[in-house]
């Protein structure tokens, strides 16, 4: 064995000993929901469905991490990280679905939708909420709410890891918002369990019972949108509950950094972050034209549809997902602001999905600037900049290739899905809309998703959360650097 192949063993020892860790942490997340059958005893029938999964990834994840438990100090790439992150994801993802094959009776394509939909923070769903129990509905809303705050977040928050920063990283983050990676994580948590349990209260006081509005924190806050409703926020018709959610909402898709600011009462520094400038700017450009041109004249009443038409502008942008507008009776211009809110996404390191407010921010700016930069004086040197969190984020060339890629990748995706829906005998306005609900993580459907559903649409619709959640280029560089390690095994062997 050379010296390269030793290395490459201890870098997959590592990688195993961590995927052993997040998966035994998965499994003590499944034993959750056995809670509830305190509270709903008739649900006992349902114990074994979650508890032998649950029981199986504790004991699997233990014994890969103690297998491959290691002394030695090694330092993880970007790349390692993402192969970490993707395979506990995917463990996780399977391991979520088999209480609804064993307890609902779903295939395995529904159950893995619903899993996927879960821990992306998507909400679109192929269950009927009124006949599904009470275990199940707050199974989902766990899924969403550590799916929102990422598994690894969770592991790291309570032990310190030599490849700490990168675990962070590979899971979609990049802000420390303390000097080190627990620290940050630890803080992480309380702000989010701090808004959990203010939501919970909020949404009591509004008028929901004490269930309905645990499960609607969760979804709001983790931008993930599955309710215990059919018909969504929308069955209570309740202003007061509408304006919880849609303080949870913003609160979700704002970056956890930035929040941590606002906590600090800086709201100088706050409001001269890029990406709460322009999350404001679209919902006030997007908000009056939705009331405009599609609420009025579907409600016929001003306040009304003010009401609605805010609503339904965060929620697509915040990529939550919850609603109070049958989507099917919205017109073609509604359809399309929701569609291009939804593409949009919500903060960078916050729970939303999309393309993402910094990097719509970044290359807006950059555009901005190139055009001033023709009207300056060739011996005046500035460069731009933008406010993130508490620090200035100076624009370089590296940062506009790499969003520029990105958003390339992301549109690509899209319209590939888009395709694959017309190919199934969907119209254009159907296939962009559920599409782009599914790749933003957004939850919101005009009625393609549903358990009668074709398959080859639901695992179009998986395909598209799981990379809209894990943010495409991890899972790019994880397979190839898979490929490339077991080339490299096979020749040297």
């Amino acid at each position: 064995m050379n010296r390269y192949q030793k290395i490459l063993n201890k870098h997959y020892k590592k990688i195993f000993h961590y995927s052993g860790k997040l998966i035994a942490l998965f499994g003590i997340i499944a034993l959750l929901p056995l809670l509830v059958i305190a509270f709903y005893p008739e649900e006992i029938k349902y114990f074994l469905a979650f508890f032998i999964p649950a029981i199986i990834a504790i004991i699997f994840g233990i014994i890969i991490s103690k297998i491959n438990e290691s002394k030695e100090e090694v330092t993880l790439s970007l790349k390692e990280g993402g192969l970490i992150v993707v395979f506990s994801w995917i463990l996780a993802i399977i391991i979520s679905a088999i209480p609804f094959i064993t307890g609902l009776g779903m295939s395995i394509t529904q159950s893995i939708f619903e899993a996927v939909s879960g821990w992306t923070t998507t909400g679109l769903t192929v269950v009927n909420e009124s006949e599904t129990p009470n275990i199940f509905l707050i199974w989902r809303s766990l899924m969403q709410y550590f799916g929102g705050i990422g598994l690894v977040v969770v592991m790291l928050s309570s032990i310190l890891h030599p490849g700490g920063f990168t675990l962070y990283k590979a899971e979609g983050r990049s802000d420390k918002l303390l000097p080190n990676v627990k620290k940050s994580t630890q803080m992480i948590i309380n702000i989010y369990f701090g808004f959990t349990i203010g939501g919970i209260i909020l949404y009591i006081l509004a008028g929901m019972n004490l269930f309905d509005a645990i499960n609607h924190t969760m979804a709001a806050l983790s931008t993930g949108g599955f309710s215990t409703k059919t018909a969504s926020i929308g069955y209570w018709n309740n202003y007061k509950v509408e304006i919880v959610t849609w303080l949870l909402m913003i609160v979700g898709a704002t970056n956890f950094a930035t929040l941590y600011v606002l906590m600090k009462f800086k709201i100088k520094t706050y409001l001269r972050n890029g990406e709460i400038q322009l999350l404001f700017l679209l919902l006030a450009i997007s908000t009056p034209l939705f009331v405009y041109f599609t609420a009025f004249p579907l409600l016929n009443e001003i306040s009304e549809a003010w009401r609605h038409g805010i609503f339904q502008a965060i929620t697509a942008l915040s990529t939550t997902g919850f609603a109070t507008l049958p989507m099917q009776e919205i017109n073609y211009f509604g359809i399309m602001i929701i569609i291009l809110l939804m593409l949009i996404g919500g903060g960078t390191g916050s729970t939303a999905g999309g393309i993402k407010l910094y990097r719509i921010f970044l290359i807006f700016r950059s555009l901005l600037w190139e055009i001033k930069r023709q009207f300056l004086p060739k011996n005046i040197v500035k460069k731009p900049y933008f406010g993130r969190g508490e620090n200035k984020v100076y624009i370089k060339d590296e940062y506009i290739r790499e969003t520029s890629n990105y958003i390339f990748i992301y549109l690509f995706t899209f319209v590939a899905g888009v395709l694959i829906f017309l190919a199934h005998g969907y119209n254009l306005q159907e296939s962009m809309f559920e599409y782009a609900s599914a790749q933003g993580t957004v939850g919101l459907s005009i009625g393609i998703t549903s358990p009668g559903a074709p398959a080859g649409i639901l695992w179009t619709m998986i395909a598209g959360m799981f990379l809209g959640r894990l943010e495409f280029m991890i899972i790019i560089y994880s397979i190839v650097k898979v490929v490339k390690d077991i080339k490299y095994s096979i020749i040297s062997n």
